[in-house]
């Protein structure tokens, strides 16, 4: 797969963003789990998808960012997953739901597990608001980025925890 990527300094840590011509292959804080093997990809300092990424997290972080609208291009991802990661863009900012929640919208109440096994794997951070999904009890569960980086997501987007 021919990606391009770059690092972007935030908040919470280097995050890689990757691209692809068709649009936002994805973006993963540095020491992320479930994150593609990156070393085969270009490496460069500007391109558009990259840059309107760069320039929305930026403002996001700074709280002047509620949608993203950078195209993404799923470049990984079974179709159950690609719903799923479709499903989080649903969630508007300040609002979370739970696992069950997306298993409800996706018509499939029993698929759960493979609810929060495709959220885990979310390739588009913080865009795809995985960091946003709540267990059942409406508890913190585990994040791909680390707890710590999904509470200070929520606290940023005025969650109450």
């Amino acid at each position: 797969m021919n990606l391009q990527r770059m690092n972007i300094n935030t908040p919470l840590g280097v995050m890689i963003i990757a691209a692809s011509d068709e649009g936002l292959a994805g973006l993963w804080f540095e020491d992320q789990q479930h994150m593609p093997k990156y070393a085969g990809w270009n490496i460069v300092r500007s391109h558009p998808v990259l840059d309107q990424a760069k320039r929305e997290i930026d403002l996001y972080f700074k709280g002047q960012c509620k949608t993203f609208s950078t195209p993404r291009a799923p470049a990984w991802g079974t179709e159950f997953q690609r719903q799923v990661w479709e499903t989080l863009m649903t969630i508007p900012l300040g609002r979370t739901m739970t696992y069950g929640d997306i298993a409800k919208k996706l018509n499939n109440p029993a698929a759960v597990r493979a609810v929060g096994a495709a959220v885990g794997r979310n390739p588009w951070s913080i865009m795809a608001p995985c960091h946003r999904v709540l267990g059942a009890d409406g508890g913190l569960t585990g994040y791909a980025g680390g707890l710590e980086r999904k509470i200070e997501l929520l606290r940023l987007e005025g969650v109450l925890l």
